[in-house]
């Protein structure tokens, strides 16, 4: 469900899915207003999405590996958030 709260960049439209088709309308597409899983903008959009948030609460991307997240706390004490499709570590 990771990739359902992404906001399109672009507009995209889609069939009507079959057995949902609206009477009378069947010659009309769909215009996707957020991601679907599945499409090709939806992993992307999602990790734009993550990495705003990340930033915000004062974490920074590793610049050896854009999936590492780290923030320096009190003292010498760092968190480390690892990042995978949708996985955290």
């Amino acid at each position: 469900t990771a990739f359902l709260h992404g906001d399109l960049e672009e507009t995209i439209y889609m069939d009507q899915l079959e057995g949902f088709l609206a009477e009378g309308k069947e010659d009309h597409v769909c215009q996707l207003k957020k991601s679907l899983y599945g499409l090709k903008q939806s992993p992307r959009q999602w990790y734009k999405r993550f990495d705003a948030f990340m930033t915000t609460h004062g974490f920074s991307r590793s610049a050896f590996d854009s999936c590492v997240y780290h923030k320096k706390m009190s003292g010498n004490s760092m968190i480390y958030l690892l990042l995978y499709v949708d996985d955290m570590l």
